[in-house]
């Protein structure tokens, strides 16, 4: 007697993986620019986005989809973008500005050769350094890396949940052969995966402190939009997010 199998077996790419991870993580917005080889993580997300009742957008470049990310993040949506080599040297100053202004957000950069244009239809493992230290400064940030397609899911899902739980920017990093790669896989289901959302204010407005230290070492988060007015800048930032020079007056981490 054989036993039924209670979940699917699937045939899937890297990068049909880290849709999924990302979808089952919550990601309702995604804004992205195609490049080789990380297309198939936009194309497909342009229809499976709005089935869940998510957004999408094709921006005009590299620069703009991360700044759209952000944007998205500041008004409560968990948000990714996903790119490769050229691409990840455009988003370096908007990502700054999201570990700066301690935005929650994903990116995913599928390595190929370098520089420049580079090799696009061959991997690389070269942006390794670009990741941790590409924009300019001494910033805290997290950065994952995948080498199976069961990776793939699992790591996106983790790299939401840091996201959201620590309020930073979180980079993964595949490349063209773990992205084009096809395994055979069983996705975890829906209630067995770890699902973390950031931590909202439960105060009235008029007590909000946007970058306040808490017990948890990380403050909650408003969404605009939803009465909790707070200034947000790339600046050094006070605990009410305006600028400053006075280390004593300094966030936690900025």
């Amino acid at each position: 007697m054989t036993i039924k199998q209670s979940k699917k077996r699937r045939l899937l790419q890297g990068n049909e993986a880290i849709v999924e991870g990302a979808l089952a993580a919550g990601c309702r917005f995604f804004a992205g620019y195609p490049i080789t080889p990380a297309s198939e993580i936009s194309e497909i997300l342009s229809v499976r986005m709005p089935q869940v009742g998510g957004t999408f957008i094709q921006m005009e470049d590299e620069i703009a989809s991360m700044g759209a990310i952000i944007g998205a993040s500041l008004a409560g949506a968990k948000s990714m973008t996903a790119t490769s080599g050229p691409g990840f040297s455009l988003m370096q100053e908007n990502l700054g500005f999201a570990c700066a202004a301690e935005v929650p957000c994903v990116v995913v950069n599928v390595m190929r050769g370098g520089p420049s244009t580079g090799l696009p239809t061959n991997p690389a493992q070269g942006d390794v350094l670009q990741a941790r230290w590409g924009t300019h400064g001494d910033h805290p940030i997290i950065v994952l890396s995948v080498s199976t397609v069961d990776d793939c899911f699992d790591i996106t899902v983790r790299a939401f949940n840091l996201s959201e739980k620590y309020r930073v920017p979180v980079i993964i990093l595949s490349d063209e052969m773990v992205a084009h790669t096809r395994e055979s896989v069983i996705l975890p289901s829906p209630d067995e995966i770890e699902v973390i959302d950031r931590v909202t204010p439960s105060m009235p407005p008029e007590w909000y402190i946007p970058y306040e230290d808490t017990s948890r070492g990380v403050s909650p988060m408003a969404a605009f939009g939803e009465g909790y007015r707070y200034h947000v800048t790339g600046l050094v930032h006070d605990v009410r997010g305006f600028p400053t020079q006075r280390p004593l007056r300094r966030s936690r981490r900025f």
